[in-house]
């Protein structure tokens, strides 16, 4: 089950994502291997799925390159919990409740500091969310939030499904 977080008041809240998340196998990671397909963005049925690195900033050989779909309900850059390890020794800045749409209650884990770059874009500094994840199909599927978005200066193109460079940042 893929999961977004939807921005409220309070407790984040996580709910299964609403887009179908079906055939999209551009190199999404397997557990094995750090350096995936090459990924460019994704698109089907009003998915994009883009190419994210992510790096720990104290230790440079711990990182991860993987495909994650863009959800501008959630606000994170969330992983699977299974993946943490892979990023070494980061920072547990908080234990968050997340509430399912099912009204499940499940707990997530906010770290950092890291390094994330979307492909084709500027890389920021900020933290991730591990959140416990059943594989679809054998694969993960991370999630590109809308704050990830906003630093990076990339906005959503829903007619070209693709991502596409903010040429000014807000100031008012």
């Amino acid at each position: 089950m893929v999961f977004a977080l939807t921005p409220q008041p309070g407790p984040l809240f996580l709910r299964p994502s609403t887009v179908p998340h079906t055939c999209v196998s551009a190199g999404k990671y397997d557990g094995g291997s750090e350096v995936l397909q090459k990924g460019k963005e994704v698109s089907e049925m009003g998915r994009i799925v883009t190419t994210v690195r992510i790096a720990n900033l104290q230790e440079a050989d711990k990182k991860i390159t993987c495909d994650a779909l863009v959800d501008t309900g959630a606000s994170y850059m969330v992983l699977p919990s299974a993946w943490r390890e892979r990023l070494g020794e980061l920072e547990e800045i908080a234990t968050v409740s997340l509430e399912t749409a099912t009204q499940a209650t499940v707990e997530g884990k906010i770290c950092g500091p890291v390094r994330i770059q979307i492909e084709g874009f500027r890389p920021i500094y900020n933290e991730v969310l591990f959140v416990d994840m059943s594989p679809e199909d054998g694969e993960y599927e991370p999630l590109i939030g809308y704050v990830i978005l906003e630093q990076s200066q990339a906005a959503v193109d829903m007619l070209g499904r693709r991502l596409i460079p903010v040429k000014h940042m807000d100031l008012k």
